[in-house]
């Protein structure tokens, strides 16, 4: 059962039992805000995120003064604040951890606890809150020392409403009007007063005029139209042949990846994959200032989460995206793993990413060399099963190259021309590999 009766206390005695090396046993008063980039040292932490840090800290500081005076609607105004602001980030700060995330946990985990299953995840309950609660007592990004026993039970099962997913350019602009609403509270009135002096003046002559004017002009006799002959229907346009060129395969960028804070068995990555801004299913990375997707992806236990950092990868990008337990997840990352027969598990390993070229910028186009007709669809659609009709082509080659091999996809068999094996390349030319699997299965 958590135990935090007094926050202060419990947040220095956890930072110390957590950082022993860092903080000093002998402190009374931790300085958040400056034992962040010590404890989190392989972290880059720039001017921006360091001013939002200290507005959370200062934020946590009016929720945990809040809940000494027992001001009810005070608490559920923050708390409405936090989760909000949770709804499109894994932790406070996007995706990098914080001693905020911390100081928040050691102030509302004896909160949490107490809450019923209803105030938790209902309908009215702070979701995201409970969530990050579980992150940073399990989540090996923190790596927070605190016993099973005083950990809060939550059962990520257990979710009584399940709220439609924030989006990040309506929470965008939804705070927005907020702040202008802040700046000029009176515009609105303003604005209303200038919609009724326009309306005033003498409708009832302006209608009268209006319709007197109709009145005077002679109805114009509807002219007959004239039938045009019915033109033959043209003839559809011959289908193209199938090819893997309809998968969008792109150079991507993996700036960085975490545990999912929810599922063992996946990483959550952010990756560059040369999106425009504002494309569908991407968000703006706050760290670089670039255009990324969120991807979720079942390597953890497979690739140590190490390898996964900073690293250029092969990714499919037109995939639907899909939520996985919590998150949404907008690509896929390209992965070998030996050939199995039927019946054995498939996912036992190991597992080996598909690499680019090293200088291959992120959003290169990737593609199966003798396969590149025309573009790519902007979405595969799912019941067309595109990705399970061509996958069993991709392989890797005693070369250690991953190719397409047309032979395993009966509907591309028979078209003149093919090759019976087109090697994975960039648009420069460049050749994807994998380390050292031979005659492995790619997807």
């Amino acid at each position: 059962m958590a135990t935090a009766s007094a926050p202060d206390t419990s947040l220095l005695s956890l930072l110390y039992r957590s950082y022993p090396t860092i903080i000093s046993p002998d402190a009374t008063e931790p300085d958040l805000l400056h034992a962040t980039p010590k404890i989190f040292g392989k972290t880059t932490f720039t001017a921006a995120d360091e001013a939002e840090l200290k507005t959370l800290l200062e934020k946590i500081a009016v929720l945990k003064a809040a809940l000494k005076k027992e001001d009810k609607e005070a608490v559920a105004n923050v708390l409405s604040q936090l989760n909000a602001h949770l709804a499109t980030k894994t932790t406070l700060l996007g995706a990098k951890p914080s001693v905020a995330d911390i100081a928040l946990y050691a102030l509302l985990a004896p909160v949490v606890e107490k809450w019923t299953p209803e105030e938790r995840t209902g309908e009215k309950g702070y979701h995201q809150i409970v969530r990050h609660v579980d992150l940073v007592q399990n989540g090996e990004l923190f790596g927070l020392h605190v016993p099973e026993e005083e950990k809060v039970k939550i059962d990520l099962d257990d979710v009584r409403f399940v709220p439609k997913r924030a989006d990040p350019k309506e929470e965008k602009e939804r705070k927005k009007k907020e702040k202008a609403a802040a700046e000029n509270p009176d515009a609105e009135k303003t604005e209303g007063k200038k919609t009724l002096v326009v309306g005033q003046g003498k409708p009832e002559k302006a209608a009268g005029e209006q319709a007197a004017a109709g009145a005077a002009q002679p109805k114009a006799k509807k002219e007959k139209k004239e039938k045009k002959e019915r033109q033959p229907k043209a003839a559809p346009a011959p289908a193209a042949p199938p090819s893997p060129s309809i998968i969008d395969l792109r150079v991507g960028h993996i700036l960085r990846a975490i545990n999912h804070p929810n599922a063992d068995s996946l990483y959550v990555s952010t990756i560059d994959c040369g999106d425009a801004p504002g494309s569908d299913n991407t968000s703006l990375d706050e760290a670089t200032g670039k255009t990324v997707r969120t991807v979720c992806s079942g390597l953890n236990g497979l690739v140590p989460l190490e390898e996964m950092q900073g690293r250029k990868i092969v990714a499919v990008c037109n995939l639907k995206p899909v939520t996985m337990r919590g998150i949404k997840s907008a690509a896929m990352v390209l992965a070998a793993s030996p050939r199995v027969a039927e019946g054995e598990d498939s996912h036992a390993g190991p597992v080996e990413l598909v690499n680019p070229p090293a200088d291959a910028p992120a959003g290169e186009r990737v593609y199966f060399d003798g396969w590149k007709e025309g573009e790519p669809e902007k979405v595969l659609n799912p019941k067309k099963k595109v990705w399970e009709t061509f996958q069993p082509g991709f392989t890797t080659t005693d070369n250690l190259e991953v190719a397409f091999e047309s032979s395993a996809v009966p509907a591309v068999q028979g078209q003149e021309g093919k090759p019976a094996l087109g090697k994975l390349v960039t648009a420069s030319g460049g050749v994807c590999t994998v380390k050292s699997l031979k005659g492995a299965t790619v997807r």
